[in-house]
């Protein structure tokens, strides 16, 4: 899969809190919180976050990360492709 190509989106069972200037991600398993499962998310990590939304691109995202950061397209693409994979992997978000 060419994730610079595909969108992806939020899986729903998921509860996300701003907390101290870092936004957590908490799964929910039975109707409770997997705290096993915590993600915590920089400031990067939380812009891509509100970005994914079935709508928008890998390279889409990289494209507005290059522009808020001022790097490289390269790095932002490799950054974006890297977290998103890992958000994948964590079951966090799924492609669509």
């Amino acid at each position: 899969m060419n994730t610079l190509e595909t969108s992806f989106v939020k899986e729903k069972d998921l509860v996300t809190r701003d907390i101290a200037g870092e936004s957590i991600i908490v799964p929910i398993r039975g109707h409770v919180g997997d705290l096993d499962g915590l993600f915590t998310l920089n400031e990067v990590g939380a812009m891509i976050w509100q970005l994914i939304d079935g709508q928008k691109t890998g390279r889409q995202i990289a494209e507005a990360v290059k522009d808020e950061y001022d790097v490289e397209a390269v790095e932002a693409e490799d950054d974006v492709v890297d977290f998103l994979r890992s958000l994948e992997e964590a079951g966090l978000i799924r492609s669509c």
